[in-house]
């Protein structure tokens, strides 16, 4: 077979094993929403029979044949191109997948699926020691897939890490969270010590899930979510399931006295919802077509979530119209609002925590998770680990593990080495934002008039179309100029929070 012809079946090959795995999202989106509790022992075959599909058609030996065969015609300096950019991430993804045993991840399918499920009602019922055997295994399993992919000589957690952050180790990320984590805390000194404070008060009021349904759904759409190509559903802890060009779903989850919490998780799932809208479409099925990490993505939730659905501009836009679907709120100024909108303080629930104190949860699971991974942490002791790192970083302890340990769902769902991704999404968020800002002009007062699509035409641009062409580290210095650094992420919540908390002018 030519080399020509080698990557024309590949680019078949490929599609199809996408449309296989665009189906298993479907599989887990409605396990997620709306999957009848006696349906939940089915599902996990269901899923175990799938991942094996997919994972024999990753493993083929013929596929790695015909991989060669492209590559060997394949020019040494064209690394950007079409074609190069696809050859390089099935071989990632190749040498990745053959060194996990079928057998091992059907495991891993079976004990993800059921030990989400059994989480969904531990956490309901506060009930951890149901929980625990189903961590056990999946931990277990985890650590077996690290020792299996892991490269002579590295730590094996940097083996998960790669799955959602290309090319990233534990020792650089721990460089990045050490000074963001050290910067943190001495804006919290001047944060604690600072004359004003907000009234988180004037964020509660009676909030209908209609009325919120019906603010979120003008919030999202004037941001650019399109519900001809998606729709919005309710799950335990809300996602996104990009399941294929024009349908990409997100879900949310209400709060009955307050509309804020259910805004920003939707706000957040939209920015997930928009770079997966942003891809390349004619690219679909095929790693070009791809998001290239949880980071990336990540930083496209937090950038709306924080850095626009935060600001001032976006509720001097927003505001009139909260008011109409809130009528408490005409008796709060805007300023008020916004003031309590962004107070920091320590909490319990990394979901519900603010900016500032939000990559702190990261970097504590960061730690927790490395641990359970290495071995120097068992699951059955986790939860006063837990404990014990919420009192280091936060001064506050939970009253029970619903709102402690079992208050996420990635370890019940096998997802270790995804945590940071968060954290780092917040530095390429921020980082991007400034370039963006640098180049269009005051985002703040185009998001007071309205003007959302400016800024989401610079990250069409500059992040969604290039897919996977380049890996996150080599993206944020094409796009901004600079390598990553947090030291933007640093700067804009100084600058913020000490202005609001009257630290300077």
């Amino acid at each position: 077979m030519k080399p020509t012809e080698a990557y024309q079946w590949l680019l078949d090959y490929s599609k199809t094993t996408a449309y296989y795995q665009s189906a298993m999202g479907l599989l887990h989106w409605d396990q997620r929403t709306c999957l009848p509790k006696e349906g939940r022992a089915h599902r996990s075959e269901q899923l175990a029979a799938m991942t094996s599909l997919v994972h024999r058609r990753a493993t083929d030996p013929g596929f790695g044949e015909i991989l060669a065969e492209a590559e060997a015609g394949k020019n040494a300096d064209d690394n950007l191109s079409d074609e190069a950019v696809n050859l390089r991430e099935w071989r990632r993804n190749y040498d990745r997948t053959t060194r996990i045993p079928e057998s091992l991840a059907v495991l891993i399918a079976r004990a993800s699926s059921a030990g989400e499920l059994a989480w969904q009602t531990a956490r309901q019922q506060n009930d951890w020691e149901d929980f625990l055997p189903y961590l056990e295994r999946i931990v277990d399993l985890k650590r077996q897939e690290a020792q299996a992919l892991s490269k002579g000589g590295k730590e094996i957690y940097d083996a998960l890490i790669d799955d959602f952050e290309p090319g990233e180790t534990a020792a650089e990320i721990e460089k990045l969270f050490t000074k963001l984590e050290n910067a943190t805390f001495k804006l919290l000194e001047k944060i604690e010590a600072a004359p004003r404070k907000p009234d988180p008060a004037v964020l509660r009021g009676a909030c209908p899930p209609a009325a919120q349904e019906a603010f979120i759904i003008k919030v999202i759409t004037h941001l650019g979510y399109n519900f001809d190509a998606g729709r919005m559903d309710f799950s335990a802890h809300p996602f996104t399931s990009a399941i294929g060009p024009g349908d990409v779903r997100i879900t949310t989850r209400f709060d009955p006295d307050s509309f804020v919490k259910g805004l920003f998780s939707s706000i957040h799932e939209t920015g997930h919802a928009l770079y997966s809208h942003g891809l390349p479409p004619k690219h679909w099925g095929t790693p070009l077509g791809s998001s290239i990490s949880m980071a990336i993505h990540e930083s496209q939730s937090r950038m709306w979530e924080n850095l626009v659905g935060r600001s001032r501009g976006f509720w001097k836009h927003f505001y009139p119209a909260a008011r109409t679907h809130f009528p408490w709120l005409g008796k709060t100024g805007l300023d008020e609002f916004l003031f309590a909108l962004n107070e920091v303080t320590p909490s319990l629930i990394r979901t519900e925590a603010d900016e500032v104190t939000y990559n702190l949860h990261i970097i504590m699971r960061f730690k927790l998770e490395r641990m359970l991974i290495d071995g120097q942490l068992e699951p059955q002791d986790l939860p006063d680990a837990w404990n014990g790192a919420m009192e280091r970083y936060f001064h506050i302890l939970p009253q029970n593990h619903s709102e402690g340990v079992m208050q996420d769902i990635h370890w019940s769902s096998g997802a270790f080495g995804y945590f940071p991704s968060y954290a780092l999404g917040n530095m390429y968020a921020a980082q991007f934002y400034a370039k963006a800002q640098k180049e269009l002009g005051d985002l703040p007062e185009m998001f007071a008039t309205g003007e959302f699509s400016p800024l989401l035409g610079w990250l069409r641009g500059n992040v969604h179309s290039r897919g996977s062409r380049l890996l996150p580290r080599d993206l944020v210095r094409a796009a901004t100029g600079a390598d990553l650094d947090a030291d933007y992420l640093i700067a804009f919540l100084e600058a913020k929070y000490e202005k609001a908390y009257g630290l300077r002018g």
